[in-house]
């Protein structure tokens, strides 16, 4: 008599094949963009820890100091912050090695910043020669595992697969954050090294393991979009195809990568500023701050499902981008106001202003540009993914670059002025992408409406 089956492993032969690859292949490459988010994080953390107000710092009796405001800075630190500088760059390689690469060589130079604590480095060339570096390398993330995923999943349920599956970039923050703050007031170097182990390993991981598209495993592709008209043709593949600049002309390129500087701008600029933020207006530790920042990463997690969800049950990406863009700027300004008043207070409007912010942000990095890079206009082109979505991400890293500077340029003048900057920045990223879009319609659709059909 056959006896009955457990019941884990009922659950386990209940998936397919495809299923438990479409499994591993997304914790996969959730794993490995925590790892980039986590190597990013410690240098908001470790900022505070760099340039200090040193008049309130207990001195050692043995230091003779010149100058009371700076005397426990680190050098070249006194007088500028860095900020993550991006780069661009073609994705030509196979996902696997251009993924471990990157991740590798990310790694390589985040310890090296890290060592310039325990190697007593105070030349500015050498912290911003890494950070440059780093920046290269970090760009090799994005395209790669977007365009990995969509590989393996089709449109269907793409928001919300693809909104869960974008948590990785809050998890990062909040997993570097912890991890940075750990060292940041005793060693500031490990808050750099641990991180950058943690992303080569990943990078080591991803060559053993990753696998690019279902069909190298004999796995079914997925359904990226129905033809309704099945004699249809594609129209204009060979145009679109010339070079990479031409798939603006595909429909949503341009305004949602014109819309995401904005948005890009405004989630940067928390993610390297708010920990001094806090320190400096609730008057917390670097530590402290650090945990602190950490709630508006937990509400970004939580935006970045509720877009995709809204936006899979609509089935509008950019209505449900342009109502969370907007509400965000009066919640942005209450936080400045109101924000500090009490713990409750400051929990309750960092989880909200984490949701409206990254929420956007999320969803057109994710299932937007997914959506775009396996539009049916495109249907045989292998690499439309990973070029849309370097073209979206690359803009947007702009707004990530200018974010941090214009923060940093303008918070002498008072921490208001710059929430006016991020409130502001808020507004054109839903104006600018309904502007782009009514031009560029009146102007495209009218002589090839099946390459530009908004979403």
């Amino acid at each position: 008599m056959k006896s009955t089956l457990a019941p884990g492993i009922r659950l386990i032969t209940s998936f397919s094949r495809d299923s438990w690859y479409r499994g591993f292949i997304l914790l996969l490459t959730f794993l490995f963009y925590t790892a980039y988010h986590l190597s990013r994080k410690p240098i908001s953390i470790v900022k505070s820890e760099l340039h200090r107000n040193c008049s309130t710092v207990i001195r050692p009796a043995d230091l003779n100091i010149t100058n009371n405001v700076t005397w426990c800075d680190w050098p070249p630190f006194a007088k500028i912050t860095s900020y993550l500088v991006s780069g661009i760059f073609g994705e030509r390689l196979p996902l696997r090695y251009y993924l471990s690469f990157g991740m590798l060589m990310s790694g390589l130079f985040t310890c090296l910043f890290g060592l310039g604590f325990y190697w007593n480095i105070h030349s500015l060339g050498y912290y911003a020669f890494i950070q440059v570096m780093n920046g290269l390398m970090q760009t090799t993330g994005w395209p790669a595992v977007v365009a990995c995923v969509g590989n393996w999943f089709g449109k269907g349920k793409r928001g919300f697969i693809m909104g869960v599956w974008n948590s990785h970039t809050s998890v990062g923050n909040i997993l570097g954050s912890l991890i940075a703050g750990v060292f940041v007031s005793s060693a500031w170097g490990m808050s750099f090294i641990v991180p950058g182990l943690i992303i080569a390993s990943t990078g080591i991981l991803c060559f053993f393991f990753l696998v690019e598209k279902p069909e190298d495993v004999n796995c079914s592709p997925p359904q990226h979009h129905v033809s309704h008209n099945p004699n249809l043709q594609p129209p204009d593949v060979s145009i679109i195809q010339c070079c990479s600049w031409c798939f603006c002309l595909l429909q949503g390129v341009v305004e949602f990568s014109l819309c995401l500087l904005f948005a890009k701008l405004v989630s940067y600029t928390f993610l390297y500023w708010l920990p001094l933020y806090i320190s400096n207006v609730a008057h917390f530790d670097p530590k402290q701050a650090g945990d602190m920042s950490t709630l508006f990463d937990v509400g970004g997690i939580l935006g970045g499902v509720m877009a995709g969800l809204v936006s899979d049950y609509t089935g509008g990406r950019a209505t449900t981008c342009c109502v969370m863009l907007v509400a965000a700027a009066p919640m942005l300004f209450l936080y400045n106001s109101i924000g500090q008043r009490s713990l409750g207070t400051t929990i309750g409007m960092l989880l909200v202003c984490g949701g409206l912010v990254n929420g956007p942000y999320a969803l057109i990095t994710t299932a937007v540009s997914a959506d775009l890079g396996t539009h049916e206009s495109l249907r045989g082109n292998s690499r439309a993914l990973s070029t849309v979505t370097a073209i979206i991400d690359g803009t947007g890293s702009i707004g990530a670059a200018l974010g941090p500077l214009l923060a940093g340029l303008i918070s002498p003048t008072g921490w208001n002025n710059v929430f006016y900057m991020l409130i502001t920045a808020d507004i054109l990223a839903c104006l600018v992408r309904n502007t782009t879009l009514y031009i560029l319609t009146r102007t495209i659709r009218s002589n090839n409406p099946k390459i530009y059909k908004p979403l």
